[in-house]
């Protein structure tokens, strides 16, 4: 053999591992998710993010935004007196309506609705009949939600309510120790909870039939302290939780610098999904939606990323074999 031929043998021998490799190395997950899902003009810019982008997302809703007057009145948490709420109402029949054409569109564009409970209150002394009742709530409101209001429900609405509707995550992120708040999910029909916090991206654990996600710490700011990757904590890290719009461009940027740095180490890395959160409130004049913009922007369109809800994630990541069973939680 040449020289020049036996230098292209080599370098075609040199090449054909890496490009095996790249071929088999799974899909990066970025798994966006929106807690409240209340605000309709955020319900369509979210849509309309996610349709330019080839993505999908989880919206936990909050029952109450499906509550009018009468309702509103009904409606008890546990322990809590009747008609409260720590998130309020919905304000108008109208303001329903169109929440409820917003939630049935975003399921049949592919994306995942599922349980934020009611009235968010912080359940963590919360009993399994106590999440129960709040779990059995949520189902009656939206099982009625277009009759309350005066109109005719799509067809494959009960279906989405009964069937569709796997997914929970505690307010506050203040899930029950114990055995009680899984065995109440369990028995409500959701297959996925998404209210743990995790140190860092980290794979999802099953316990006792419930495949448990967390919102994963992740480093921001100068000095790369940990923070867990939702708008709020940001908001409160960077403006103690009071609204400052003048360094809104400020703290876009370094929001959208923490998420991409934390997308980039996966993403070069073992690839383990990166879980994001977000509410329907734009804080700090909407710094962590322009952020989350730039991110889905930037990479949701790549061949080796997928944008997916929680539903989509989790057959994804069981053909890895990277389902674990949970240990210690």
């Amino acid at each position: 053999m040449s020289r020049p031929l036996l230098s292209a043998g080599l370098a075609v021998s040199f090449l054909l591992p890496v490009t095996a490799e790249a071929v088999d190395r799974p899909k990066q997950l970025v798994i966006i998710s929106f807690d409240g899902a209340h605000d309709n003009a955020l319900w369509l810019k979210s849509r309309e993010m996610a349709a330019k982008n080839g993505a999908h997302f989880t919206y936990f809703l909050s029952c109450t935004f499906l509550m009018n007057e009468a309702a509103k009145k009904a409606y008890q948490a546990p322990h809590q007196k009747r008609g409260k709420s720590n998130v309020g109402f919905a304000q108008s029949d109208d303001e329903i309506r169109e929440r409820l054409g917003n939630i049935w569109h975003a399921h049949l564009e592919g994306h995942d609705i599922s349980s934020h409970a009611c009235g968010h209150f912080d359940g963590r002394e919360w009993s399994e009949a106590d999440w129960s009742a709040e779990y059995a709530t949520f189902h009656a409101t939206l099982k009625n939600a277009w009759k309350g209001v005066g109109l005719d429900e799509p067809a494959g609405w009960q279906d989405l309510v009964d069937h569709r509707i796997k997914g929970f995550r505690a307010p506050y992120l203040s899930a029950t120790a114990g055995a009680d708040m899984i065995a109440a999910e369990k028995k409500a029909g959701f297959s996925y909870d998404a209210s743990l916090v995790t140190k860092g991206p980290a794979m999802p654990v099953e316990e006792d039939g419930i495949i448990r996600f967390g919102l994963p710490l992740i480093p921001e700011g100068p000095s790369e302290k940990p923070v867990i990757g939702m708008d709020y904590n940001l908001f409160v890290r960077h403006s103690k939780g009071e609204e400052d719009t003048a360094d809104s461009a400020a703290f876009e940027q370094r929001a959208y610098s923490a998420f991409k740095e934390a997308f980039d180490k996966q993403y070069a890395g073992s690839r383990i999904p990166l879980q994001l959160g977000f509410h329907f409130v734009e804080m700090n004049g909407g710094a962590y939606w322009r952020a989350l913009d730039r991110l889905v922007s930037d990479v949701c369109h790549r061949a080796d990323v997928a944008c997916v809800s929680y539903s989509e994630a989790i057959p994804m990541i069981e053909a890895r074999g990277r389902l674990q069973q949970a240990s210690g939680l």
